[in-house]
């Protein structure tokens, strides 16, 4: 696949704007990390003042490991906030470790496109480890139907990858919202603190747009 013309055509957008997403989001979180908030809680005490204003004490917060390997655990309603994240009273700790409580509260209040993600999450999965093994199996034996097969497989993640987009949106914006209302960050740090959410919308920007390009590319290769 990858000496395929065609795919490395359709391959290199996505490439590009992936790793302009990753380098923004990096450069931006390392920042604003220089700049403490007038409050001085860390990320975590932040998210826990998040949860816990919004009912949610059952709710955990643990440290994880490596950089902004951050994220909410809804199997086990469970935040697990990098180290730069957790300990860190930055603006950019507090943006990260709110954002993440706004997961737990859409989680909480049964955000229609938060369900519709998680529901997708075991398909998807699965369609991102068979996907290019059942498609090039198709190409080489001739078999339009596997190629068929693999397509509305990819399909999946392509919706995936599209639910994401509001998801993503709407966390960031109760944090920008919360952590102003409940007296984390004050109005003029909201802007410093929300920075770093702007340039990780960014990675799922650019994950949608891989994922649709490589659609085309398996409908224009099954086509062929």
């Amino acid at each position: 696949m990858m000496l395929d013309p065609l795919y490395i055509m359709f391959a290199i957008p996505g490439l590009l704007l992936g790793l302009y997403a990753t380098w923004k989001t990096k450069h931006t979180f390392k920042r604003y990390s220089q700049y403490a908030a007038s409050s001085r809680l860390t990320g975590a005490q932040a998210a826990r003042r998040l949860l816990d204003r919004n009912n949610l004490q059952d709710v955990g917060i643990e440290p994880s490991r490596g950089f902004l390997s951050d994220h909410y655990d809804p199997r086990t309603r469970t935040l697990r906030l990098s180290p730069d994240v957790y300990q860190s009273p930055s603006l950019a700790a507090i943006g990260v470790a709110c954002h993440e409580a706004g997961h737990a509260i859409q989680h909480a209040q049964q955000y229609a496109p938060l369900q519709l993600r998680s529901a997708l999450v075991p398909v998807t999965q699965l369609s991102t480890n068979l996907v290019y093994f059942v498609f090039f199996a198709g190409w080489f034996m001739n078999l339009p139907a596997l190629m068929n097969a693999a397509i509305l497989m990819f399909t999946a993640v392509v919706v995936f990858t599209l639910v994401t987009l509001p998801v993503e949106w709407d966390a960031s914006a109760r944090a920008k919202r919360l952590m102003v209302a409940t007296g984390i960050v004050s109005e003029r740090e909201q802007a410093d603190a929300g920075r770093v959410l702007n340039a990780a919308f960014l990675t799922y920007v650019s994950a949608l747009v891989s994922s649709v390009l490589t659609l085309l590319y398996f409908i224009m290769r099954a086509r062929r």
